[in-house]
This record gives C-alpha cells, structure tokens and sequence, in this order.
C-alpha cells in the first residue's frame, strides 16, 4: 500500500508537470535553447519542470534524495532516491515534435521500486510499482507475445556522441531491419520503455542511456512482464549504461545479435 500510495501522488505531479509543458510548447522558441554538450540541447522548460517536480516530491518523501538530469537539485540520501527527467525527449520538444514525457522513479537502496512515465501529447500515463501489475491510465498492461525477432517491432535510439560505437551499431541496425517488421527511433527512451511494456514494442534497445532516461521505464516494464538487461544479459542495466528491454521471450535472440553484430 506505501508504494501505491506513492505512486498515484507521483502520477499527480508528473501530470502538472506535462502541463506546464505542454503550456510553454504552445508559444516555445528555439531562441531559447542551451547547449550542455554536443547535440545535448535544454531550455528554461526543462529546468522549470524539474524544480516543480522535485519540490512535490519533497512532500511525499522528505528523506529521500534525488538524482536528476538537470542538476537543480541533487543529494544522495542513504536509502529512498528518486531518479528524473523532466522532459525526456528535449529535442523532440525543441522542434515540435509530439513524442516528449516525464520520467520519475524512486529507487529503495539498490532497487527500483516505482516509475511513472507521462507522455504528455497524448496524455497517457504509464506507472508501476514493485509488487502489482504495471498500468496506462489505470487499465493494467502487459507486453507482448511476439515470440522472435522475424516477429516483432522494435524501438532502438541513436546516439548524439560517442560516435566511436557508430559503425558497429549500424551494423546491428541493417541485420535487424532486414529481419523485423521494422525499427522506429522516438526520441524518448522513457517512452520507448513504456510502450514495450504495453506491447507496442516488442524490444527496444539502446546504448550511451543515463539512469534518468531508462529508471522509471525500467520498473513499468519488469511489472508487465517484461525482461530489461545490459547487452550481455546482466542486471547492471544503469551501472553499464546499455540496455535491452523485451518481452521476455525473444531477450536471448536479441542478446545473440547483439554480441554478433555490437562490438562492445
């Protein structure tokens, strides 16, 4: 009851924050765009939603600590921590592109215990906790039941640095492209997770993810019956920074083509 609990309020305060989002899309210009690095773009959007986020869930939790992409607040606390993005998909955002979401998931010690993604264009809301179903809008999900690769649909994003993997990627790429019903790239790895747990995805893969991006969706799709892993079927999904998500049945034809096609 404490992490459901937790998590409606949560939901609550993902939802503000997308519509304050969504507000500030309306009338949003790329003349107020910040670069943290190459490619890495963020805006007052970004920042404003996050200090909103945080200062909800200081009522929530109080003890807890947070981790979060934009730095306005960060303090590892010994054992509750919550892990956000505030906009994840900034540069879907910056050129009007409507697949942008929320990403918010605690984290109990070493373990992910809640996440909340709140896709904020099409106004639905993917959360789950440790212990229940996973849900969108309050109707429970699960993923899919594709049973290979030669089945399936699957999300994958591109990296925007750390190109040295670029070559190697592609040709993972081009084997699986000629062997799916096809590849998408979204901009959002919160959302590519949340639709794997839902089964619109039947895998969905990445490399060069900050916890941030993936935590939340992490937890979404476990609790729908989905497998995550690193690209060589360990748990250590945040700590490697790669990730495969599935629906547990094709996790090890996956993990075959990526240690055949991926040089890590």
């Amino acid at each position: 009851m404490f992490l459901e609990q937790i998590t409606k309020q949560v939901i609550e305060i993902a939802k503000e924050a997308g519509d304050f989002i969504r507000q500030e899309r309306a009338s949003f210009s790329s003349a107020k765009v910040e670069y943290k690095g190459l490619n890495d773009m963020v805006s007052y959007v970004d920042k404003t939603a996050e200090e909103k986020i945080v200062a909800g869930l200081e009522k929530i939790l109080p003890e807890a600590g947070f981790i979060t992409e934009e730095q306005t607040k960060n303090k590892i606390a010994d054992r509750y921590n919550w892990i956000i993005d505030p906009l994840d998909g900034t540069t879907n955002f910056i050129h009007g592109l409507p697949v942008f979401s929320v990403s918010i998931a605690l984290k109990e010690y070493d373990e992910l215990v809640a996440g909340v993604v709140y896709e904020i264009n099409l106004d639905e809301c993917f959360y789950a906790w440790k212990g229940a179903p996973a849900y969108l809008n309050g109707q429970e999900i699960k993923v899919s039941d594709a049973p290979s690769i030669s089945n399936s649909l699957i999300a994958t994003g591109f990296p925007y640095y750390n190109f040295e993997k670029q070559p190697a990627y592609i040709n993972l790429f081009t084997y699986l492209m000629k062997n799916c019903h096809g590849l998408r790239r979204l901009g959002s790895a919160a959302v590519d997770l949340a639709y794997t747990a839902a089964g619109r995805f039947d895998s969905y893969y990445e490399y060069n993810l900050n916890a941030w991006d993936a935590a939340a969706g992490i937890v979404i799709v476990k609790q729908a019956g989905g497998h995550v892993v690193n690209f060589r079927g360990g748990d250590e999904v945040l700590e490697t920074r790669e990730l495969l998500a599935t629906n547990g049945k094709m996790t090890e034809e996956m993990l075959s083509a990526i240690a055949q096609y991926f040089v890590n």
